[in-house]
């Protein structure tokens, strides 16, 4: 099945790597031109390369902080110069970890409200400045990364800026629909990134070794596989998929979610 991305113009925020950068690879290698966001210029300049190394696509890099208003306003502006014009938004953006230690006595006030203005007002912040230029073009896809700590007590923060992210997503799915623009969230669940792999060695200074997956698969998921369920909302393939969740995260033992 063809996912009919050929010439689409994709924005994945936090695309230098993991999640982020396997999903930007991805829709490269379906044909889209793709404008990566980061705060660190090295590791983006890095994935770009890479990115253009491995699928030959026309590839933007651009240094943005979703957390700031005239950040994103700069960056869609910068895209839209460049490609003229935006099909796909991928929020993937986030502080990590997304809470120093487990407790709740652990959900540091300046830290949670970070995590909230990048993750949560980040999102619906670039989804307010590319909106415009979907219902210009009356198509368009919405994809928010958010995560399995949304249905699961991992600890505070992560689990109210995955909740939050839910009903961003619905609340601006019911809006942008009419206008041929769908939004979904995606849940990754623990998934073999950059970070998962150092916690997973303790070489991480800031969390401990994540736990076994638990999922009904029995392994970790690759941030490629990811990547494919994403590539497949964001195409016109998933015209029938309108503000729900799809958990990416290899199924949760036992659980019945409705």
């Amino acid at each position: 099945m063809g996912l009919e991305l050929e010439g689409k113009r994709a924005v994945v925020t936090g695309g230098g790597t993991g999640i982020g950068y396997a999903i930007a690879e991805e829709l490269a290698r379906e044909g889209a031109r793709v404008a990566i966001t980061g705060r660190r210029g090295d590791v983006l300049d890095d994935a770009v390369v890479r990115i253009r190394e491995s699928t030959g696509a026309d590839v933007l890099g651009v240094r943005a902080d979703t957390g700031d208003d005239d950040s994103v306003r700069e960056l869609v502006d910068t895209v839209r110069t460049a490609f003229g014009g935006i099909d796909i938004l991928v929020n993937n953006a986030a502080e990590q970890p997304a809470q120093k230690g487990p407790s709740f006595q652990d959900a540091d006030d300046a830290w949670f409200q970070r995590q909230l203005n990048v993750k949560v007002i980040g999102y619906l912040r670039t989804i307010k400045a590319v909106a415009p230029l979907l219902i210009e073009n009356g198509w368009g896809r919405v994809i928010n990364i958010s995560g399995t700590g949304s249905r699961s007590t991992v600890s505070v923060i992560g689990s109210v800026r995955n909740a939050s992210v839910i009903a961003l997503t619905k609340n601006v799915a019911d809006e942008l629909g009419p206008h041929g623009v769908n939004v979904t969230v995606v849940h990754p669940g623990p998934t073999r990134t950059e970070r998962y792999v150092e916690l997973q060695s303790g070489s991480a200074a800031d969390g401990a070794a994540p736990a076994a997956p638990g999922n009904v698969i029995g392994r970790v998921i690759e941030p490629h596989e990811v990547a494919w369920v994403v590539a497949f909302l964001a195409s016109p393939r998933s015209v029938a998929v309108v503000g729900d969740g799809v958990y990416a995260g290899g199924g949760v033992p036992g659980a019945i979610h409705y």
